[in-house]
Order: C-alpha cells, then structure tokens, then sequence
C-alpha cells in the first residue's frame, strides 16, 4: 500500500469505546496514519470540549483542524476523503442505502440493550436478554450465508457492528446465556473478522471490557 496523505489526522478516542473503535479499524483499512489521544472521559480535554460542544463525546476525528463527530459519521467521512483503496460502503445507491440501515439499527440497539444487561437484574434483566437475542438473529439474518454483511468485501456494517463482538464475553457472564448457541453464523463472521489485521490489532480482550463493566458496575451501585 502507497503512501497516504493524511495532512494530519487525530481521533479523540477512549480505549474500550466499540464507537471509538470504528473509527479506528476504518483508519486501519485505509492505511492512514493518525494520532492517537486517549481521553479522559471523567475530565474531558478542552480539545475534546472543543472539537465536539454538543454532545462532548468521544470518538472525534480531526483533520486538518476541522472536527468530525459521531462514529458512523466519521467512518463514512473517512471512506469519503480517502477514496483511493478500500471502500467501506457499496457503490450500488441501494446498497449503500440498506448498509446506513442496517448500521443505523446496530446503533441504536446493541449498546443500550447490552449496558441494560450488566446493570440490570432479574425481570429487567431477562427482558435486555430476550430482546439482544432477537436482534443478534435479525443480523443473523441479513448477515445469511455471505462471508461480510456486504457479500465478500468487509465493510461499513461489518465495521459498525464487530467492536462489539469483544463485548458478547461480558454480556454472556452477566446474563448467563450463550451467543454462539443464539446466533452462531453471527459468532462465525465475528471470527472470520478478526482474522483481518485492523480488527485485531483494534479490538480489545473480552476479559479486559469484562473487567472494565466490572468498575462501572461499582460506580453506579449495581453489585
């Protein structure tokens, strides 16, 4: 791979954010250099402050100066101003319309389901359970029989959604339930991903995110 113009590139990023990383493999798939800043999240930097005032979250991307918010956003930006090698969404518009969807859905509901599933207990808890297996099967779904989400190129559904595999070990302890046994082509295509380089090198232990929800679950009282 050539040489990559990145006239400076910076991602504020937090080391275990599945958002964070996003960005992060996209960057990887590109072959752009960037730096790296870990952030703070109980003391968030002025930059951060800065880069993002209306929701003051990481990951932001910065580029030549100009901020970029939100992880879906920025990897599409990254796809866009590095067109060159790797595309990360469809050519086709209604493929690349049905990959925003599907992204958009991963979004909006494996995180909140999954925080659900280690603060919660009991009733609350069987209902985040119940409801994380229903959408791990509906991906189950659209992932079929193909190798990626896209077919045989791994692209912008896959990069939404595989940080998380590297949560499914805390989901599964806290919940005592098995992913593999409720969505097992899902599993499989969480392996073949981490059989790419930028997934890899980007994701972190399982044991280490378990550890990490371990101190969270303190900080908000849950144990």
């Amino acid at each position: 791979m050539g040489e990559v113009d990145t006239k400076g590139v910076v991602l504020l990023d937090f080391w275990v954010s599945p958002f964070g990383q996003r960005c992060r493999i996209a960057l990887a798939e590109k072959g752009v250099e960037y730096e790296f800043r870990e952030e703070n999240l109980g003391d968030k930097s002025p930059l951060l402050l800065k880069s993002n005032p209306v929701h003051k979250k990481i990951p932001v991307l910065i580029h030549d100066g100009k901020p970029v918010c939100e992880s879906l956003i920025i990897v599409q930006y990254i796809d866009e101003a590095w067109p060159d090698c790797a595309p990360l969404l469809p050519a086709d518009p209604y493929a690349r319309a049905q990959a925003r969807f599907w992204a958009d859905f991963i979004d909006k509901k494996i995180y909140e389901c999954g925080t659900r599933l280690w603060k919660l207990k009991g009733e609350g808890q069987a209902a985040a359970k119940e409801e994380l297996i229903g959408i791990l099967k509906l991906l189950e779904g659209e992932l079929g029989d193909k190798k990626y989400f896209g077919g045989d190129a791994f692209g912008f559904v896959d990069i939404a959604l595989v940080p998380f595999v590297s949560w499914f070990y805390t989901y599964e302890t806290c919940a005592g339930f098995s992913i593999e046994e409720a969505a097992p082509k899902l599993v499989a295509w969480g392996k073949r991903c981490m059989e790419r380089e930028s997934v890899a090198k980007t994701l972190s232990d399982p044991h280490k995110v378990y550890e990490f929800v371990g101190l969270l679950k303190k900080r908000f009282g849950v144990e």
